[in-house]
């Protein structure tokens, strides 16, 4: 996963997968995402991001499988 924030047009993009999108659906007035042919989720372009309060802090956390 690659997070890029443009600070000139508050907007960020995150990357999820590095295949080729064929279809962008907008969640929202300012949400954006990429779809892959398979339906997976590519990127989201995110406008306004931190005006609106989407990009105030990140924070990453990987939790390990729990294996019974």
């Amino acid at each position: 996963m690659k997070i890029t924030y443009f600070e000139d047009t508050d907007t960020a993009h995150i990357v999820f997968a590095n295949t080729d999108p064929v279809e962008t659906r907008e969640m929202s007035e300012n949400m954006y995402v990429d779809i892959d042919a398979a339906g997976n989720p590519v990127s989201m372009t995110i406008e306004h991001a931190k005006t609106s309060g989407a990009l105030t802090k990140l924070e990453y956390e990987q939790v390990a499988a729990h294996i019974a």
